[in-house]
């Protein structure tokens, strides 16, 4: 995102921070850090000190998270496919993104990609084996998870079969290429004789090279090089399919896939450190130039690629980040099987906690709470007004309804399905994303006081304070609610 405005890009930074730590909740953090900014300024204008607001705001927080872990249920989880809380709380994820017509099946790919690579012992989650790759060309409904390695190469000879069975993988790192000096060197060649002298030199280390990879068994040679003409005949010739030019990152996982060994030379190949794979087969695009390989029944099957598809190049990119996110959301449900309900419905509880706590308050934190009470209202009032609704009258009719029927599941009905209790609907967000949105915007909100603060230290007179102070709130206030 290119920015020229100081405070939107610390904006950014916050929602950054957020997707890096927990991976969902980006677009609510922001929101959320805006409405506390917007009440600070209020409360600054009403000329309480910044520092009182900041630990004002921290303090309702910590009501706040209290009342989300008093709130959330603990529900089970399965190491199933088709489990239905893991579902739930990926099509929540999914439900505000641009690949939301299709959420059914990106929530089962974002489910069985996890499940795949977790480990429920330890209870987490190696994302170093799940890759995103994309394709620009067909429908988002085109994406599949593929059990293995997906590399955006093809075979380096056109004539090497398409598809290879029980497939013996020698993974180099040194090129297919005569031996050369390490310093500065020119070789003049003033004869015929002189020219075949180098060109049988050159096909006997390229002979001595296949020979090497044959000893060791290998079939399919991966190199992270390239190799000329005479090299690639060579290969073809001996019945060794090759792929070259495979970059660092995808060299690593092709190994850890499976369970090879990375070669630095030809000489030390042997049996044991080849990668074994049941399949390596090459996808074709309608074009002889767009053609990837997919490499699957890998030795470790732990290690799978997400394959997006999309009609353009943002529409590609924007399901790598949706997918992404409700990985993500899967991910912190299996570390923390506490969830909370969406539409608003935890924020209006913990709205309605802090407000009550504001009371009970003697001093002047009870401004900063009933404060951080208003902020919270900000996200169930947008969900309603996105949706069409009066933001208003949806907001006071559900604070009633939570408080008269006592219960922490009602929020807004932003799909028209006729019920506002979130737990019938498939509104499951995880709790620790919640928890995280509100202590990360409390975290900005506060260094944003302190500045302030700090700022009005250096003022010599009240009347500098009350022409400059409230305008670095207010200049953070413009740009926060999107």
């Amino acid at each position: 995102m290119d920015l020229d405005n100081e405070i939107a890009k610390l904006l950014v930074e916050l929602s950054r921070s957020q997707d890096d730590e927990i991976g969902d909740g980006t677009t609510g953090v922001v929101v959320l850090a805006g409405a506390l900014l917007d009440q600070a300024l209020e409360l600054i204008e009403r000329g309480i000190h910044p520092i009182k607001i900041a630990n004002g705001f921290d303090e309702a927080c910590k009501i706040a998270c209290q009342q989300l872990d008093l709130i959330a249920d603990d529900i089970n989880i399965s190491n199933e496919s088709n489990d239905s809380n893991l579902l739930k709380a990926a099509k929540t994820s999914l439900g505000s993104k641009i690949v939301s017509k299709s959420h059914d099946h990106f929530a089962q790919m974002a489910v069985d990609s996890v499940l795949a690579v977790a480990d429920f012992e330890r209870k987490d989650v190696d994302f170093e084996l799940i890759k995103m790759e994309k394709k620009v060309g067909g429908s988002i409904e085109d994406s599949n998870l593929i059990k293995g390695v997906l590399l955006d190469k093809d075979f380096s000879h056109p004539q090497m079969p398409k598809e290879i069975k029980d497939c013996k993988i020698a993974i180099l790192t040194c090129p297919f290429e005569p031996p050369k000096p390490k310093t500065k060197h020119k070789l003049d060649i003033s004869s015929a004789e002189e020219f075949k002298v180098l060109q049988e030199y050159e096909q006997k280390k390229f002979q001595e090279m296949i020979d090497y990879v044959k000893a060791s068994g290998a079939n399919v040679v991966a190199c992270q090089w390239g190799f000329d003409d005479e090299a690639n005949h060579l290969l073809l010739a001996n019945n060794l399919n090759a792929i070259r030019w495979i970059g660092g990152s995808e060299l690593e996982l092709l190994a850890i896939a499976t369970n090879g060994r990375i070669v630095p030379r030809f000489e030390d190949l042997t049996p044991e450190k080849l990668g074994h794979a049941g399949t390596i087969r090459e996808l074709e695009f309608g074009t002889t130039r767009d053609r990837m390989l997919v490499i699957e029944d890998c030795s470790n099957t732990k290690a799978v690629t997400c394959f997006v598809r999309g009609s353009n190049e943002m529409i590609a990119a924007e399901g790598i980040r949706a997918l992404h996110d409700s990985i993500c959301v899967v991910r912190n449900l299996i570390r923390d099987s506490r969830v909370v309900y969406g539409g608003g419905a935890a924020e209006l509880t913990c709205s309605l906690a802090v407000s009550d706590a504001a009371d009970k308050q003697t001093g002047i934190d009870q401004y900063a709470f009933r404060a951080f009470s208003q902020a919270l209202d900000t996200i169930p009032m947008t969900l309603a007004e996105n949706s069409g609704l009066d933001p208003i009258e949806t907001l006071s009719n559900l604070k009633s309804k939570q408080v008269n029927e006592k219960s922490s599941n009602l929020g807004v009905d932003c799909l028209g399905k006729g019920t506002n209790d979130m737990k019938e609907f498939t509104g499951v967000d995880v709790q620790v994303i919640s928890h995280k949105r509100q202590r990360n915007a409390v975290w900005f909100g506060g260094s944003l006081l302190a500045q302030t603060a700090e700022f009005k230290s250096y003022c010599y007179t009240k009347q500098d304070y009350d022409e400059y102070g409230p305008s670095i709130v207010r200049n953070f206030s413009l740009f926060s609610v999107p």
